[in-house]
């Protein structure tokens, strides 16, 4: 299913953000994960739009919006998102986060907490023990774009291994232009991940801001109802991670996608979509 392109530019803090607006209602942001993009929510924006007001944007340091030099942090993630709201005239919204993109939206309930109605955190953690976890997701990425110099389909593939349950990889293998639920077929998924992909800069850079990510100790101050999406079989956030986030979080509910990976938005996106529509409208 092809989005019709909205794409528009807001400048926030010195910056160019890329950001898309599709549907009406009240406002839901979708924040992207490490070394990714808006275009990551291929298989949310249909269902979703149909319900509210959907904003997905490229966080600096991806996709189309600029990608400057200077320290990342999760501050500066932060800050982005709210001078994005300014630029809308949206005082409020509802916002959900995958992976990195979870822990940028801890950190914003943190800083912004008048700004946020519900949260959705999916496939996210708490903050990393020492540098040695950031160090791991920025080798993996970097590996990545070193195959993608030779070839983008292989890089793709590769990924595919801690990203997605090794059964559905295997239907996806099989019949690689399928078009899951209507919306994408990993051929698809190939072609866009080579359009303004990551630099190894970019990646150091975001590398960099998941080091400024701890929010344990405060995570019980965040009293919003929150959507803890989990998947059964991820590899790079494992489940007991966002167990100890729901633990925390006084005003929180899990759910936990069975037989998915990491990218379990994508490959369980019915279930997925549904849950986050029955939470939010709850």
């Amino acid at each position: 299913m092809c989005l019709e392109m909205t794409e528009q530019y807001a400048d926030v803090n010195g910056v160019k953000l890329c950001y898309e607006v599709f549907g009406e209602g009240y406002p839901l942001f979708l924040i992207h994960g490490f070394g990714a993009k808006k275009e990551n929510w291929i298989a949310q924006v249909p269902d979703l739009s149909k319900h509210f007001k959907v904003i997905r944007f490229d966080n600096r340091g991806s996709g189309k919006s600029d990608r400057p030099d200077g320290k990342y942090t999760m501050e500066v993630f932060a800050d982005d998102i709210n001078s994005l709201m300014e630029h809308l005239g949206i005082e409020k919204a509802n916002i959900a986060g995958w992976s990195l993109g979870g822990m940028i939206v801890q950190n914003f309930v943190l800083k912004y907490p008048e700004r946020v109605n519900k949260i959705i955190l999916i496939n996210t953690n708490h903050g990393f023990p020492d540098e040695s976890g950031p160090e791991v997701y920025k080798n993996m990425r970097l590996n990545e774009l070193e195959m993608k110099k030779e070839d983008f389909a292989k890089a793709w593939w590769s990924g595919t291994r801690t990203s997605f349950h090794l059964k559905f990889r295997k239907q996806m293998e099989a019949a690689p232009s399928k078009m899951w639920y209507g919306v994408w077929s990993a051929e698809e998924l190939i072609k866009e991940s080579a359009i303004n992909p990551p630099t190894a800069k970019d990646i150091n850079m975001q590398a960099e801001a998941l080091k400024t990510h701890n929010t344990f100790d405060r995570l019980d101050t965040i009293k919003n109802p929150t959507l803890i999406l989990t998947a059964s079989h991820d590899r790079l956030i494992p489940k007991i991670s966002m167990e100890q986030i729901h633990e925390k979080l006084p005003n929180s509910t899990i759910v936990v996608m069975e037989k998915a990976g990491h990218s379990s938005p994508l490959s369980k996106a019915p279930e997925v979509n549904q849950t986050i529509i029955n939470f939010l409208n709850d």
